[in-house]
This record gives C-alpha cells, structure tokens and sequence, in this order.
C-alpha cells in the first residue's frame, strides 16, 4: 500500500475559539492556507501550513480543552478508493461506512474516511481532489 500514502497530510484540532486559534499558529510562524465554512453544521474550519506541517482547527464548540485534545491525524492518500478497500479487507475498525467527500474544501474538493486505532485513535485516509 506504500504507492496509496505519501504521508501525514495534517492533524486535526477541534477549537472552541477559532480567532485565538488563529492569532497562536500565526505567531507561531504558521500561514493560513485555506479557511471555509461548512454552512450546514455552522462550522468554521482553517488550515495553517508551516513548511511540510498542516494543522487543520475546526471550531465545533465541543473541544475538551484538556491534554490529548488532539482529533485525528490524517494521511494522505492518491487512491481513496484503493485505501478504502484497502482497510475493508484488511479488517480495520471503520468509523465511516462508505467514503465521505466535502466538496468546498480546497479548490476541488476532499475525500475522506476515518478508521479507529487499537487507542482508540481516529486515522483519516484523505485524498485532496485534483482538476482533472
């Protein structure tokens, strides 16, 4: 499956305050490479880039704000269909049924799914949409 991931694509971080999120990764050195809302769950979502670290922050207003806060780390992947064949078979505790897809994030949108690690972890398998 090595040819299906090319790497951590970001790790996601639930916030109950997206404008001091956004005011600590900046003075951390961090960029705003996307920000959206998803209108049907009154969501606002921002990715920081810095260097080869995305750090995804969406604020759901349901964040512990305790240690291990942390939601998910995504990998990327350039055949979601593949890797989700991939965990089927191979027996992996899935968190999603079918592949989910956001279309509004990036320019083509994002395809998603989620599978649970033996700590109870969440591993998303996401593929941003090319053009073509």
């Amino acid at each position: 499956m090595g040819n299906l991931f090319t790497g951590v694509q970001h790790i996601g971080i639930p916030t109950n305050d997206m404008n001091a999120t956004i005011d600590f990764y900046k003075r951390l050195g961090f960029k705003i490479a996307f920000e959206t809302v998803i209108k049907e769950e009154d969501c606002r979502v921002c990715f920081f880039k810095f260097e080869n670290l995305c750090i995804e922050a969406y604020e759901n207003r349901q964040a512990l704000m305790k240690v291990g806060a942390i939601d998910h780390i995504a990998i990327d992947t350039t055949d979601i269909e593949a890797a989700f064949t991939f965990a089927k078979q191979g027996g992996f505790k899935l968190l999603d049924a079918a592949i989910q897809s956001i279309p509004s994030f990036w320019a083509n949108g994002v395809k998603f799914f989620k599978i649970e690690g033996p700590n109870k972890e969440i591993i998303e398998f996401c593929q941003i949409l090319n053009s073509n």
